[in-house]
């Protein structure tokens, strides 16, 4: 059964529920567009996203643990994903001249133009375990406020969190069929995908599953955003502050237990600072404090599944055999649960399989380099090309570096920064399109053009 909820801290098999009929799947399509088709006025739907928003602040805590359950993110952190969502819904209701016409310029005289922005239909996204609040909101907020229902395929693992929005929606006031959860399978969701009242497609996953998505959306002519993996780079030319500049990587890299796209997890120093940094981020590492979800000190949790623990640990001991030196963790921890302690390999070049890879998971690589231009080629040398992050006392050398990074969105001097209004995406094999800001409106909508000659 694809959709069933395990603790990763003990085991414990939570709850199992059936794949959806085809009947079932017909009948959200068939919502889908009868709510397309009666769109409610602009002002209902913002006093709808605002309640949604509102539901997410009121039951931040329940949420954060259904959370820690079902994939193991600490409860502290999940309330921090729970009050972004609530300021994503918050962000788009309060910016309905998102939607406002665009005059353009013509040079043909007695002629005015504007673009409008109108809903195109039905959208479906196709979402992961390891945000599970978040990454439905990126895609749902922006495309609520445009008029586009929303139709949500849950990773299987987080069908308690499915079923919290799903009731937080239908309490909003949004009409029926405008948000709907579906528990599809691979081959209903590829028939949903080439079924003419969906209108486009968005997938947070794996490059596998984003190129499946791709290819049966090219097939039926169909928009499609793919946020797929990422190996992010972490540059450290030089620093005033080496241990703030450590702690804030150890964060980078171990928040949500490793388990983001744009977690740090190549790690690129200057080879004047790469020694003092490995032994401050070892320290660092070991100090860390690894357990359930529910204790208050926990700072890292365990990872979503057995599998992905097993997945991890694999990865590692190829890269050891490779000839890599493994300083500390990265190892599973002894006794029940999904735990892996946190850890640094060095040693790791472009020969070994790893280094072309995503470590999804609190294990960090750290990569000396002799100046800035080698910096960048390091860096840009993988398939991905999510978020970047440098640091450097000298701000003309880090813009320079920073403009020649192959990636969607760079930091310089933090770590990555998620806001509401900042577009989140990437390039190469880390997808493409853009969620949140206001380019995500427009990915799905008809940017339609008016002419009048008067």
């Amino acid at each position: 059964m694809a959709y069933r909820s395990v603790d990763p801290s003990t085991g414990e098999l939570l709850a199992e529920f059936p794949d959806a009929t085809d009947a079932e799947v017909e009948a959200t399509l068939a919502a889908a567009e009868q709510a397309f088709a009666t769109v409610p006025p602009l002002e209902q739907r913002l006093a709808a996203m605002r309640r949604i928003a509102v539901s997410f602040r009121e039951q931040e805590r329940a949420l954060a643990e259904i959370a820690a359950r079902e994939m193991g993110k600490p409860v502290g952190e999940g309330i921090g994903e729970v009050r972004l969502v609530a300021e994503i819904w918050e962000w788009y209701a309060d910016r309905p001249e998102l939607l406002q016409d665009r005059a353009l310029e013509t040079a043909l005289d007695g002629t005015r133009a504007r673009v409008q922005l109108r809903p195109t239909g039905p959208v479906l996204g196709i979402m992961p375990w390891n945000f599970p609040y978040y990454q439905v909101a990126r895609l749902a907020a922006p495309n609520l406020l445009l008029g586009n229902p929303v139709i949500i395929k849950h990773a299987g693992s987080c069908t308690g969190a499915a079923e919290a929005m799903q009731r937080m929606a239908d309490a909003s006031g949004l009409p029926r069929g405008a948000y709907q959860t579906v528990r599809a399978t691979n081959e209903q969701i590829a028939s949903m995908i080439a079924d003419p009242r969906v209108q486009g497609v968005s997938l947070t996953g794996s490059e596998r599953a984003g190129a499946a998505v791709a290819e049966a959306a090219g097939r039926a002519l169909k928009r499609c955003v793919l946020e797929l993996g990422g190996s992010d780079p972490f540059i450290v030319l030089a620093a005033d502050d080496l241990d703030a500049v450590v702690a804030t990587a150890i964060e980078a890299r171990t928040r949500n237990c490793g388990q983001a796209c744009t977690s740090a997890k190549r790690f690129i120093v200057h080879e004047s600072l790469h020694d003092a940094f490995v032994d401050k981020l070892v320290e660092g590492l070991e100090a860390l404090r690894v357990g359930s979800p529910f204790d208050r000190d926990v700072q890292v949790g365990p990872m979503s599944s057995e599998s992905a623990a097993d997945e991890l640990i694999r990865q590692v001991e190829a890269a050891v055999a490779e000839g890599a030196t493994l300083v500390t963790g990265g190892r599973r921890s002894p006794g029940p649960g999904a735990f892996v302690e946190p850890g640094v390999l060095v040693g790791v070049d472009r020969t070994m399989a790893t280094w072309h890879e995503e470590l999804f998971g609190p294990v960090a690589m750290v990569v000396p380099v002799s100046d800035a231009a080698e910096a960048v080629r390091v860096a840009n040398d993988s398939p991905f090309g999510l978020g970047a992050n440098v640091f450097d006392t000298d701000a003309e050398r880090a813009a320079w570096v920073a403009e020649r990074l192959q990636a969607g969105m760079v930091s310089i001097g933090a770590f990555g920064v998620t806001r509401p209004e900042l577009p989140f995406g990437g390039v190469k094999r880390s997808g493409f399109g853009r969620e949140l800001g206001p380019d995500a409106v427009l990915e799905f909508a008809n940017r339609r053009l008016v002419t009048e000659t008067a």
